[in-house]
C-alpha cells in the first residue's frame, strides 16, 4: 500500500510542470474575464451615482424644483452615454500620443484578438467604453446642482451636450489618454481633477454668467439662506454616493486579474472610506466651532469632500494619511461655502465646495505620499486644465445666453421650475403656495391647508 501511495505521489509532482504549462493559456484567459468584470461591476457602481447625485439635489432644492432636478439627472446621463459613443471616447483616447487631442469618429468595440485567443489586450473593449462613460456622466452631474432652480432645462441640457461630447473628452486624453500631461507624469488616479474639478469650473463659469437666485442674495450683503426640502433625501444621496465611490476609485485600479491588482483595490477602497469619513467629522467639528451648531448639510458635504479629496491619490497613502487628506477637505468645505457666497455666487448645493476646491486640494497633495508625484507638475495640470474649462464653458454658456437664453423669467422661478418648466411637481400633494412673498420651502404652506382654510366659516360678528 505504501509503495503504492509513493508511486502515485512521484507520479502526481511528474506531472505538475505539464500541468502548470497546460494551464497557461486559462489563466491568461481568466485574467481578462476577472479584468473585465471588474470594469462592468465597477462601472455599474459609478453609475449608482448617477442616483447619488439626483437623490442629493433634490434633497438640497426646494420642493418647487425637485422633480425638474430629477429630470434633468436621468436625462443628462442619457445625453453622456450617446455623446460618448459619437465622439467623446475617440476624441479622449484614440491616437493621441502625447498630444492635445484625439480623433472624431464614433466609437466602435474592436475585440478581434480575443476572440481568436489572443487575451493581451487585457479586457473586453465594450468594459472599457462602459466604465470610462459613466465617469463622463458624474462630470456633467457636478454642474446640475449648482445651476439649479434658475435655469432652463432644454438650455443646460444642451450644455450638458458639449461638455459630455468635447470638453470632458478633450482635456481628460491630456492625462488618461497618453495626452501631454501624461507624458510630464501628471497623477490623477480617479479624476480629482479630469473629472472632479472639470465639473466645478463648468458650474462656476455658469454659475457667474447665470446670476443668482431671486432672494439670495440681500442688497446690504446678508445671506438669505433659502433650504432644502427634504433632508432625509439628501442624506441617502449621499450614502448612495459614498456607495458608488468604491466603484469611481476601485475600479481606477483597471485591473483585476493578479493578486497584485486585487491587494490595490482594496487598500484603495478602505482609504477612500476613511478619507470620507475624516472629511465627515473634520466638517462637523469645523461648523461646531464656528457656528455653535452642526449643520447636517455640512456633514454630508463634508463626507463628499473627503471622497473629492483622496480620489486623485488613494493607492499611496497610508490609513493615517488618508483619514488626514479627508479631514483637510471636509474643513475646506465649511470654508469655501461662506467664501462663495461673499462673492455672491449662488451653489445650491455646494458643488463648487465640494468638486472644484477639494479636486484641487486633492491633485495637490498626491505628492505628498507618492513619490513619483510632482508638486509643479500637478498644479500646471490643475491650472491647465482650469482654464480650458473655464473659457470653453464660458464660450458656451454665453452662445445659449445670448441665443435661446439660460434663466426662466422671475415669474417662471417664483412659481417653481417643476410647473413652469415640465408641468408637474415632485409633491403634489405638497404644493409651494406663495404666502407672505415667500416661495419655496420659507413663506409656503400646503395646498390643502390652503384648502381648509377656503372652506371655514366666516367669523361671526
Amino acid at each position: 500500500m505504501k509503495k503504492l501511495t509513493s508511486i502515485l505521489v512521484s507520479g502526481l509532482l511528474l506531472g505538475l510542470p505539464a500541468l502548470a504549462l497546460a494551464e497557461d493559456a486559462p489563466v491568461s484567459e481568466m485574467s481578462y474575464i476577472l479584468n473585465t468584470f471588474s470594469f462592468l461591476v465597477m462601472g455599474i457602481l459609478v453609475m449608482w451615482m448617477a442616483a447619488g447625485f439626483a437623490m442629493l439635489e433634490s434633497g438640497l432644492v426646494r420642493s418647487k424644483n425637485v422633480a425638474t432636478i430629477c429630470l434633468k439627472n436621468i436625462s443628462l446621463f442619457g445625453i453622456a452615454g450617446i455623446l460618448f459613443y459619437l465622439c467623446g471616447y475617440n476624441l479622449m483616447y484614440a491616437g493621441v500620443d502625447g498630444g492635445f487631442i484625439g480623433s472624431f469618429g464614433f466609437w466602435a468595440a474592436d475585440d478581434t484578438a480575443a476572440l481568436a485567443g489572443d487575451y493581451s489586450g487585457g479586457y473586453a473593449a465594450a468594459s472599457d467604453w462602459f466604465f470610462q462613460m459613466v465617469f463622463c456622466g458624474a462630470a456633467c452631474s457636478v454642474v446640475s446642482g449648482c445651476v439649479a432652480e434658475r435655469i432652463k432645462l432644454w438650455s443646460f441640457l444642451a450644455f450638458c451636450v458639449v461638455l459630455t461630447g468635447i470638453i470632458y473628452p478633450i482635456q481628460g486624453s491630456w492625462g488618461w489618454g497618453g495626452g501631454w500631461l501624461s507624458e510630464m507624469g501628471f497623477a490623477d488616479y480617479a479624476g480629482s481633477t479630469i473629472v472632479h474639478s472639470v465639473g466645478g469650473w463648468a458650474a462656476l463659469t455658469g454659475a457667474i454668467i447665470l446670476g443668482a437666485r431671486k432672494g439670495k442674495y440681500g442688497k446690504d450683503g446678508r445671506v438669505n439662506p433659502l433650504p432644502g426640502s427634504n433632508i432625509p433625501l439628501a442624506t441617502l444621496g449621499t450614502f448612495v454616493l459614498w456607495m458608488g465611490w468604491y466603484g469611481f476609485n476601485g475600479g481606477s485600479v483597471l485591473a483585476l486579474g493578479d493578486a497584485a491588482s486585487a491587494i490595490e483595490m482594496s487598500n484603495v477602497m478602505v482609504n477612500t472610506n476613511l478619507a470620507a469619513c475624516g472629511g465627515m467629522i473634520a466638517a462637523m467639528i469645523m461648523v461646531q466651532i464656528l457656528y455653535k451648531k452642526v449643520d447636517v448639510t455640512m456633514g454630508l458635504n463634508g463626507a463628499l469632500a473627503g471622497l473629492v479629496s483622496i480620489t486623485a491619490g488613494p493607492a499611496t497613502p497610508s490609513l493615517g494619511a488618508a483619514t488626514l487628506i479627508g479631514a483637510v477637505g471636509g474643513i475646506l468645505v465649511v470654508l469655501a461655502v461662506p467664501f462663495f457666497d461673499k462673492l455672491k455666487i449662488d451653489d445650491v448645493v455646494g458643488a463648487l465646495s465640494v468638486h472644484l476646491v477639494c479636486g484641487i486640494w486633492g491633485t495637490l497633495a498626491v505628492p505628498f505620499t507618492n513619490d513619483e508625484a510632482s508638486f509643479v507638475t500637478q498644479f500646471i495640470g490643475v491650472a491647465a486644465t482650469g482654464a480650458f474649462v473655464v473659457v470653453t464653458s464660458a464660450i458656451v454658456w454665453l452662445v445659449l445666453k445670448y441665443t435661446i437664453g439660460i434663466r426662466v423669467s422671475e415669474e417662471e422661478e417664483m412659481i417653481g421650475c417643476d410647473m413652469m418648466e415640465i408641468g408637474m411637481e415632485a409633491y403634489p400633494d405638497f404644493q409651494s403656495v406663495s404666502i407672505g412673498g415667500g416661495s419655496g420651502v420659507l413663506g409656503t404652506q400646503s395646498a390643502a391647508a390652503m384648502a381648509a382654510k377656503a372652506v371655514q366659516p366666516a367669523k361671526q360678528s
